[in-house]
């Protein structure tokens, strides 16, 4: 197949097809014949057309003209990052455990004392 030639201008854009009900991606053909062009627009997925017209081809917005800018920038303002509020933290309510634990007198003998242990069991590995 050859390729096309230079007054074919080929798109892709996002859309929707009513074939297969889904956006999908839509490709736009636009042939151009003399004074007027015809343009195709089909699903790249179902390769249905979903648009065939001829028409007057759409004007061209002019390039416009940016002034030129001063030899001297100002500065640019520093960057503000938003501030976010704090996070509202709960206070645990003491639960008969804790407040029995607490009221009990601590061991006063060292030979009694055992090291500290996590009651949490850690968690074994598995491969």
């Amino acid at each position: 197949m050859t390729a096309p030639g230079v007054n074919v201008t080929v798109s892709t854009e996002v859309g929707y097809c009513p074939f297969c009900q889904r956006s999908r991606n839509l490709r736009r053909e636009e042939r151009h014949l003399g004074g007027l062009v015809r343009t195709i627009v089909t699903c790249e997925s179902c390769n249905r057309t979903l648009s065939n017209t001829m028409g007057v081809p759409a004007a061209k917005p002019a390039p416009e003209e940016v002034p030129a800018e001063p030899a001297t920038t100002p500065e640019a303002a520093p960057e503000v990052k938003p501030v976010r509020a704090p996070v509202a933290t709960k206070t645990k309510k003491p639960t008969a455990k804790r407040a029995a634990a607490a009221k009990k007198p601590a061991a006063s003998s060292a030979k009694t004392k055992k090291p500290a242990t996590s009651t949490k069991k850690a968690p074994t590995k598995r491969k």
